[in-house]
């Protein structure tokens, strides 16, 4: 079994999953409540783990064929039905977004959004079915970097989009604010909690100062603060045989600053020696539909140094099966270099 988690937050409510494995068939009580929703013949499908991160995601094999791909909420992370509803709300609207691919939602047999899945002990979990996408996920690959361009004009195209879209009513998703990423209650866990040696806790320290004395001078307004994708990370980014690409997995999205994206596309790699190239890439792509400045590679930079140091707080109530392996522990040494570099110069990665 998988260490226990004793940080709040993360994939502590997730307990119901953590024996389980990748590949694992799904509890009964979970197999038979998604069986029931979307019409599954119980006989000719199954449920198998994919990974357990901030929701536990399981593959579809209907007849021994892939079909779909069901995930399963942590109960109160997002805000309940009603926030995930509104997030396939927004994947849908995107579909009408010209020049980007979106994963397609599978509503229920009587056409809803979502299901509501009681495990018999008085909770209910959200689950949402999407399809299944051929390819490879872009974590993967040795080197993602030739896929960044078309990454960051698609996430431009997505701010353009939500800048103009009219929410339906009641559309609920959370905020990703700075406290919600360092500080004392950040969402996935304090990077002060990690074990780390006296200076790796002092340069971090130093690195988080300085990028937040950066985000001070940004204001929030309608050109720098809306919808996002939150985590358009190679691990949520499909690539087809023909090259196309899919991005998947909208489960962390919500409201920040729009470069925040910028940020969330290097997550965990920002040390890897095809980062660079990965961050020219995204901004080139962002570029064409709308430029930035030299203060936005600056909040962008900011941001990514600030996401790297949340997602050190990340690895104090996740499972390393999350990550490729080898990534979950290189988080602190990586972090190292990526906020040595951040203080020699702030925009370091794409010089």
């Amino acid at each position: 079994m998988p260490p226990q988690l004793q940080a709040t937050g993360g994939a502590t409510g997730l307990a119901a999953f953590a024996a389980y494995s990748k590949g694992s068939l799904a509890p009964w009580w979970l197999f038979q409540g998604v069986c029931d929703a979307w019409g599954f013949d119980v006989f000719s499908t199954e449920l198998r783990l994919i990974t357990v991160s901030e929701n536990a995601t399981y593959l579809v094999v209907c007849r021994d064929k892939p079909f779909g791909v069901v995930r399963v909420s942590q109960p109160g992370y997002v805000g309940g039905p009603v926030a995930v509803a509104s997030e396939i709300a927004w994947v849908e609207a995107l579909h009408a977004v010209e020049g980007v691919n979106v994963v397609d939602d599978i509503p229920t047999a009587a056409g809803f959004k979502v299901a509501t899945v009681s495990d018999g002990s008085g909770t209910e979990w959200a689950c949402v079915c999407t399809g299944f996408v051929e390819g490879v996920v872009l974590e993967d690959l040795p080197d993602p970097s030739s896929f960044y361009r078309t990454i960051g004009r698609w996430a431009a195209l997505f701010h353009a989009h939500a800048r103009t879209w009219h929410r339906p009513d009641g559309f609920e998703r959370f905020n990703w604010d700075l406290t919600d990423m360092v500080g004392e209650r950040p969402r996935w866990g304090r990077w002060e909690d990690k074990q780390l040696a006296p200076g790796e806790f002092d340069l971090f320290k130093r690195a988080e100062t300085a990028a937040l004395r950066v985000m001070e001078h940004v204001p929030r307004t309608s050109k720098t603060w809306g919808l996002i994708h939150a985590d358009l990370r190679p691990s949520n980014v499909i690539a087809s045989v023909d090259g196309s690409l899919t991005v998947i997995d909208f489960d962390d999205c919500g409201f920040s600053y729009y470069l925040y994206d910028y940020a969330a596309a290097l997550s965990f790699v920002e040390h890897e020696p095809y980062a660079p190239a990965m961050a020219k890439e995204w901004v080139a792509g962002y570029g064409e539909v709308a430029p930035l400045s030299d203060e936005d590679l600056a909040c962008a930079s900011a941001l990514s140094m600030i996401r790297r140091l949340q997602m050190v707080g990340w690895t104090t109530n996740h499972y390393a099966d999350a990550l490729p392996d080898g990534l979950y522990d290189a988080q602190v040494p990586g972090t190292v270099y990526c906020a040595e570099r951040y203080l020699q110069s702030p925009t370091w990665l794409l010089e």
